[in-house]
């Protein structure tokens, strides 16, 4: 069977019945609903999904990301201007945090941090890189993995990292088991853990059970919390029902600048990059969050210079090629971002030229391109003032306000805009095109060979068009969810009713579970789950006038406006 056969196959017990018996929907509703969206399946017609943390604030989460991203490519709706599968961050710079390695389990660039047992380089590349399943795939990120890799390195360890010690690879920490942000709470819940450094971040407000990290919190010798004013996890210890005197954590509260103190970028969910200025001077004692880290770094490193330590290399090694070690500008981490041309000395201008060899250095491959030689491209601000000028496909693509990743794209996998001729599916709303009278593609940066045999669409050496991943096309079966190969639909972990679907197996079967602490009153995550016996309503909530933390929670007149619970 193909792939669409075993597709069709799977979903085929999701009827109409069935789908209104899961979501409440009525099934005439539902039905135009599927009627409206199955109408975007054609050359002329285009839509899009965003979705933010009602999809993936839940323990089906990635089933449901994945589910929306098959329904677009199954309606062509990958690639395209106007499609696509989008998040609405609720936050200006989330995407700038993905991209530079927020999450535990990937290095900037969306490089996968190294497992045990991957004892070099080459072995980690083997384990992480897509493998070219088809001939005429480009498999771009497979084949390029180690460039980018390489250069990541080089870019942090200089030159303590060389060929003849893997490039400073055995420096890179390889976690052998879950390491989010919500397991190191819960080595704090189990006592596990002595002192934690908060930035920017307050898990008290975001996190599943406000109660479980608090009594966390309460479990560290000392916390330091780095923000520009009071948060829900500075504060901890003075919460409703909290006894002030029998918390014996140490908090230190080190006041930080906020955005609008610091220049900087902020990157939105299209992936562009705008460089934004410094508009008022830090109040007070605040510093910058980032001279903090360094500052804290520098004294460290002297720790480990006067006292010895084990395993210091790492922290040796890391190169703070500034101007000030301690007070790092963020143009010149920018730069640094970019990379530079060790041979010339000069920026990078293109990932495609980052190298394996150690004569380039990339902080972050996806971002290569956006501070060349000629100047940091994020400061770009031609818009709307002159559209003609400024967007000249008409499309909304403004290639000369800021920046986006990657090489300024606008859209991803736009050769799949095009058809297999090169002309746009949709002539009112081209992304790229093939221009053969040039030889190369038109419109918006190609992400594609912009010429050469491999770009003629009429080549027989033509790329299939999704040129990051091995199979060269879109990807209805994955093999890269532990979920399954094919979205599925799953109850919320803390849902109190049964899935229709399979009532012996309601929720995800892979979910992380949390086990707690078994001395104290928090075990299991799951024990304090109740049924629809126990809770015959459900009641949903939402941010009503309080929405950026501890920003807006500090706004009087917001907060007046908030009701009392």
């Amino acid at each position: 069977q193909s792939v669409f056969q075993l597709t069709k196959q799977h979903y085929s017990r999701y009827t109409p019945e069935m789908v209104s018996r899961i979501t409440g929907i009525p099934q005439d509703q539902f039905t135009r609903i599927a009627q409206l969206v199955g109408e975007m399946g054609k050359p002329d017609k285009v839509m899009t999904i965003v979705y933010a943390v009602g999809l993936t604030q839940h323990t089906t989460g990635g089933e449901l990301i994945r589910a929306g991203a098959v329904l677009q490519l199954l309606l062509g709706n990958i690639g395209r201007p106007g499609g696509g599968m989008n998040a609405e961050r609720g936050h200006a710079n989330i995407q700038g945090n993905t991209d530079h390695a927020i999450s535990w389990e990937i290095l900037p660039g969306y490089l996968r941090i190294p497992a045990p047992g991957q004892l070099n380089l080459d072995a980690y590349v083997k384990a992480s890189a897509a493998k070219r399943s088809d001939p005429r795939s480009w498999n771009f990120f497979g084949i390029n993995y180690k460039n980018f890799m390489v250069s990541l390195l080089k870019g942090w360890y200089g030159d303590a990292a060389t060929k003849k010690n893997e490039f400073a690879f055995d420096f890179i920490p390889k976690p052998a088991k879950n390491a989010s942000w919500m397991t190191i709470y819960d080595q704090a819940l189990k006592g596990k853990m002595e002192g934690l450094i908060l930035s920017g971040m307050t898990a008290t407000s975001i996190g599943p059970d406000s109660n479980r990290v608090m009594e966390a919190l309460g479990n560290l010798k000392w916390l330091v919390v780095m923000d520009p004013l009071p948060t829900t996890s500075s504060e901890f210890w003075h919460a409703p029902g909290v006894n002030p005197s029998s918390v014996k954590t140490e908090v230190f509260m080190v006041p930080t600048t906020h955005w609008i103190e610091k220049d900087g970028s902020f990157v939105n969910s299209g992936r562009w990059s705008q460089w934004k200025d410094q508009v008022l001077p830090p109040e007070g004692n605040a510093r910058h969050d980032h001279w903090v880290l360094a500052d804290l770094f520098s004294r460290v490193k002297k720790l480990y210079q006067q006292q010895g330590g084990k395993f210091p290399d790492p922290i040796m090694a890391l190169t703070l090629k500034y101007k000030d070690a301690t007070k790092p500008q963020l143009d010149e981490i920018a730069q640094e971002i970019n990379g530079f041309d060790l041979t010339t000395g000069k920026r990078m201008a293109t990932f495609a030229a980052l190298k394996s060899d150690g004569s380039t250095t990339a902080g972050d491959w996806i971002y290569t391109g956006s501070y060349p030689d000629s100047g940091n491209l994020m400061q770009r601000r031609n818009g709307i003032q002159d559209p003609t000028k400024n967007d000249p496909t008409g499309m909304g693509f403004y290639p000369t306000w800021a920046w986006s990743w990657p090489l300024n794209r606008r859209v991803l996998y736009n050769r799949a805009s095009a058809d297999l001729d090169g002309n746009p599916w949709d002539a009112s709303r081209p992304g790229i095109k093939w221009d053969a009278a040039q030889s190369k593609w038109v419109g918006d940066v190609p992400d594609y060979p912009p010429t050469g045999p491999t770009s003629d669409p009429k080549s027989p050496k033509a790329w299939l068009p999704f040129i990051m991943n091995g199979e060269g096309v879109g990807r209805l079966f994955s093999t890269s969810m532990v979920d399954g190969p094919l979205p599925e639909h799953y109850e919320p972990m803390e849902s109190p009713i049964k899935n229709p679907l399979h009532p012996a197996q309601s929720e995800d079967p892979v979910a992380f579970l949390y086990t707690g602490e078994t001395s104290g009153k928090y075990g299991k995550v799951t024990d304090t789950f109740g049924t629809a016996a126990d809770y015959p309503y459900v009641a949903t909530s939402y941010r009503l006038t309080e929405h950026e933390h501890y920003v807006t929670q500090h706004v009087p007149l917001l907060a007046g406006l908030q009701p009392s619970p």
